[in-house]
């Protein structure tokens, strides 16, 4: 009995990774009009169920950016969190690359 103790204190000691089953996506950033918001176009791809051509299909999610980082190209990660608002469900995780067309917009007030 001893051992089944041991095995039960040492799950309990364990730290249990809060949020790692959350849903991610990646995709392009069509609009940043709102405060603290981004919408997220997802590019999905998947062969036609008679056809087997392979079909793509898009949706846009509304996410939290809670630094207003991201910009208009720039290819984002989401992961699914708690309802925020009536169509935000999800939140920025990380930018995954810089658009070129953001930073030629950074670049012209500095030159003027």
């Amino acid at each position: 009995m001893t051992a089944t103790t041991e095995v039960s204190q040492a799950i309990a000691t364990t730290p249990v990774e809060v949020g790692a089953r959350r849903n991610e996506k990646v995709g392009q950033v069509v609009s940043t009009k709102m405060q603290k918001t981004i919408v997220v176009e997802v590019e999905m791809r998947k062969a036609h169920p008679k056809y087997k051509r392979i079909v793509k299909s898009s949706k846009k999610f509304y996410a939290h950016d809670e630094q207003n980082s991201a910009r208009v190209g720039d290819v984002v990660r989401i992961r699914e969190s708690r309802p925020l608002s009536k169509l935000k469900r999800w939140s920025l995780e990380e930018i995954v690359r810089r658009s070129s067309l953001s930073q030629m917009e950074d670049a012209a007030p500095k030159a003027s």
